[in-house]
């Protein structure tokens, strides 16, 4: 039987991640640059970071530039600032536009692919720090401390557990259960994720059948410096679409939406999997691509390890921490995609997160209840608005519904752009960052929602500022020798 410790000084706490997803990688360098300790557990033997395109824009690029990380990010991605809307006849419908505010906001909103943007991220996570095939059975909290068994044998003893788990995470689960039993859980959580689409997305690589220029000459779209993005909103609940990345690679996406009879059928589904896509997508390559051929043709140049179905559900969750566990990303917000925000409010919870344990006084239960509490009335309002937000964007990207059809008209053509301009500033103007770090300087002309300062960064700054270097005594002392 294996087991892990280490020792902790009065205000840093040893924590476990649970999940070596997007937001257990970015909590995980947050934790390696404060010192305080952290191991991240995934029940994975290796982490395929499937799926498609991943957006992050200023809600959380402070933070990047903070680390020293936002140069390498911008190496991996492009700016995307509008997306093009077309019917099943390749007719234009209009354009969701207005993502072109570098002199508002300071920074573009970029697009990665999902396998681009984990590589940099584990980059500055060490190895061994990581620990894979650790699938979590167990989780009991005792003797001020955590305890973590995994299926191997092996249990890990933490101060903190953090669940990063995703939308149907081991973690919430074990947590849940046990406020279930003692009655302490509120009714709306025991309540399934509601099930919203099907979606069958992946990344189509430049080199198609042995041709390096064969993706490129046949998508002009490709040559353009910035993400061409087009979606077709079908007929029979199928909507559709594609967007130009780095290197010339394309992502793509089919999403069938679920009728409320079709989403009650469906099974749980935690996992990107490339394995049940086969079967769904022989039926789709027929679909006309907006960039000119079909969707057989853009699949077709996608290697199948890299082709993955999942349902999209949603829900946020109320309880987010008890105990000595605490939850961040999908385990405690599940989002649809299309508005781009569940990897930014993951990573903005990672943040958040960071924030309140580099404060941590000591690590008494009481302490760490109030740094959690901290964290869950930080960021819980900013998640229900992100959720409504990407509940009503997925409806205007992909709903086939007539209120979704009604809706989508009403925004392309009926509402001032300067209601757009007003809702998107009021959306941009929350960006974390790490309280503990020098705060990255205001870009842009955008307003942005103040910080709250870190009490223990605060007071090691002002005694760094008391202290005299030794260096300035000697010169201050030779000086008036002379």
């Amino acid at each position: 039987m294996e087991e892990s410790t280490a020792e902790s000084t009065s205000y840093r706490p040893m924590v476990v991640i649970v999940g070596a997803g997007l937001g257990g990688l970015f909590l995980g360098i947050l934790l390696e640059r404060a010192r305080i300790p952290y191991r991240i557990l995934e029940r994975a033997i290796e982490v395929k970071p499937l799926g498609a395109g991943v957006t992050l824009n200023v809600n959380i690029m402070p933070a990047f530039e903070q680390l020293g990380l936002l140069d390498d990010l911008l190496k991996i991605g492009m700016p995307v600032y509008d997306v093009n809307l077309f019917n099943e006849k390749m007719q234009k419908i209009g354009t969701v536009s207005g993502m072109n505010r570098r002199a508002i906001d300071g920074y573009d909103t970029h697009l990665f692919t999902r396998k681009k943007l984990y590589d940099l991220l584990l980059k500055h996570v060490p190895e061994h720090k990581i620990s894979f095939g650790k699938r979590v059975v167990n989780i009991e909290e005792r003797d001020s401390k955590v305890f973590i068994q995994c299926a191997d044998g092996s249990i890990h003893a933490a101060d903190i557990l953090v669940g990063a788990d995703g939308a149907y995470s081991t973690v919430r689960q074990a947590l849940y259960k046990g406020l279930d039993q003692r009655g302490l859980l509120p009714k709306s959580d025991l309540k399934k994720l509601a099930a919203g689409y099907i979606n069958i997305i992946g990344t189509a690589q430049p080199i198609a059948k042995g041709d390096p220029t064969a993706m490129l000459n046949k998508y002009p779209q490709l040559k353009e410096d910035t993400v061409q993005f087009s979606s077709v909103i079908g007929q029979k609940q199928l909507s559709w679409g594609v967007a130009s990345a780095k290197d010339n690679e394309v992502t793509w996406g089919i999403a069938y939406q679920l009728s409320e009879k079709e989403a009650g059928d469906q099974l749980k589904s935690s996992e990107w999997n490339p394995e049940s896509s086969s079967d769904m997508l022989r039926g789709f390559y027929d679909l006309p691509c907006p960039w000119g051929g079909t969707m057989g043709e853009i699949i077709e140049a996608t290697p199948k390890e890299m082709r993955s179905r999942v349902v999209l559900e949603e829900k946020v969750f109320e309880t987010w921490h008890h105990g000595r566990v605490v939850l961040i990303g999908d385990a405690c917000h599940k989002m649809l995609i299309g508005a781009g925000l569940g990897a930014v409010n993951a990573l903005q919870d990672a943040v958040v997160l960071s924030n309140c344990l580099y404060d941590l006084p000591n690590i008494n239960a009481e302490s760490i209840k109030a740094a959690f509490q901290e964290y869950y009335e930080q960021r819980y309002s900013h998640a229900v608005k992100a959720f409504k937000l990407s509940n009503m964007v997925s409806g205007v990207m992909n709903g086939t519904s007539w209120k979704q059809r009604i809706m989508r008209y009403i925004l392309l053509n009926y509402i001032p752009a300067k209601l757009h301009e007003r809702s998107y500033a009021e959306s941009t103007a929350y960006r974390p960052q790490c309280n503990w770090l020098p705060l990255v300087a205001k870009r842009g002309t955008g307003a942005v929602s103040p910080q709250k300062p870190s009490r223990r960064y605060t007071e090691e700054q002002a005694r760094a500022k008391a202290a005299v270097p030794v260096s300035h005594i000697v010169a201050n002392a030779a000086a008036a020798v002379v």
